[in-house]
C-alpha cells in the first residue's frame, strides 16, 4: 500500500460520532493504509452533533465558498478540517447549514427519516469529489462506506466521468447492515437526473429503500466489500449474481491482511 493514494468517504467516522460497526470500521480501514504507509484523506459530512470545540475543526476558507446546484436550488459548500488525534490523519467534513446544521444524523425525534436525506445525499457527494479537485488529489482508490455516501459511485463514473483526476481511480463499497426502514424522498431519482445523469443508469433508485441505494453503489463500483456479517437478502442475492469482485466478510481482528490483499490483487492491480 506504500505511496497509494486512497479517500476513505463514510457517513460516520469515529470518534466525531459514537462507535459502530460503520464508524469504526471505516476508521480501522483508514489507519491500516496510513499504517503500511498509503496516503489517507477522510471525508464525513459535519453533522450538527459533532462537537467541532472538543475535536478541534475548524474551516478552510480556500477550500469553501463554492456553490453546488442541488435540484436547481444554490447550496454553499463549507469546508472544515480536523486531525484524528495521535494518527496524524486529516479528516475534511462537508458541511452546509440547510443539511447538516440539525442535531441529529438521519431522523428526527419521532424516528422519521429527513425528507431531505436524498438532497443530503447528493450534496455530500458533489461536495466531496468538488474539495478533491480544489486539493488537485487523484485518489488510487475510493473507498466508499455507509448509505449516505452511496451516490458517489454513481457521481464518479456519470456525472464526473470525464474528469481526468479520477481517470484511474478504482472504487470500492464496504456493504453494510446499518440500513433504515422505508424510502428516502420519491422524487430522489428526478433530482439525480436534474444532474444530466441518464436515467438508465440510475433507475434503481427509482425506489430509494436501503438495499437500492447500496444496489445503485455496487453497480458502479470496482470492486465490493462485506463489512457486516449479515445483509438484507435482497443484496446478498445481487452480490451472488454479480461479477464485481467481492471480498467475504472479516471480523475487526482479521480483516487488516484480507483487506490488504484485496486491495493489492483485486483493485490495484
Amino acid at each position: 500500500m506504500k505511496d497509494k493514494r486512497v479517500l476513505v468517504v463514510s457517513s460516520e467516522v469515529v470518534p466525531y460520532l459514537p462507535e459502530n460497526e460503520l464508524s469504526t470500521t471505516s476508521f480501522e480501514v483508514a489507519k491500516m493504509i496510513h499504517g503500511k504507509g498509503g496516503q489517507t484523506r477522510i471525508f464525513m459530512p459535519r453533522y450538527g452533533l459533532i462537537n467541532e470545540r472538543r475535536h478541534q475543526l475548524h474551516e478552510v476558507i480556500r477550500l469553501s465558498g463554492m456553490n453546488l446546484v442541488i435540484n436547481d436550488m444554490d447550496m454553499p459548500l463549507i469546508i472544515k478540517v480536523a486531525s484524528i488525534p495521535k494518527e496524524r490523519m486529516q479528516v475534511y467534513f462537508i458541511d452546509n447549514d440547510e443539511y447538516f446544521k440539525r442535531k441529529a444524523l438521519f431522523t428526527d425525534e419521532d424516528n422519521n427519516l429527513f425528507e431531505d436525506n436524498d438532497e443530503r445525499a447528493i450534496f455530500f457527494a458533489k461536495g466531496v469529489v468538488e474539495t478533491v479537485k480544489k486539493l488537485n488529489w487523484s485518489p488510487d482508490v475510493i473507498h466508499v462506506h455507509g448509505w449516505m455516501a452511496s451516490l458517489l459511485p454513481l457521481y464518479i463514473k456519470e456525472y464526473y466521468k470525464n474528469d481526468p483526476l479520477f481517470a484511474d481511480s478504482k472504487i470500492i463499497t464496504s456493504l453494510y447492515n446499518n440500513g433504515f426502514e422505508g424510502t428516502l424522498n420519491d422524487q430522489f431519482l428526478e433530482k439525480v437526473k436534474f444532474d444530466e445523469i441518464d436515467e438508465s443508469k440510475a433507475q434503481t433508485i427509482a425506489t430509494p429503500n436501503y438495499t437500492n441505494l447500496l444496489i445503485n453503489a455496487v453497480e458502479h463500483s470496482d470492486a465490493v466489500i462485506k463489512a457486516s456479517q449479515e445483509l438484507p437478502e435482497e443484496l446478498t442475492a445481487y452480490l451472488s449474481k454479480s461479477e464485481k469482485p467481492v471480498l467475504e466478510y472479516f471480523s475487526e481482528e482479521e480483516f487488516e491482511g484480507a483487506y490488504t490483499d484485496f486491495y493489492l490483487t483485486q483493485v490495484l492491480q
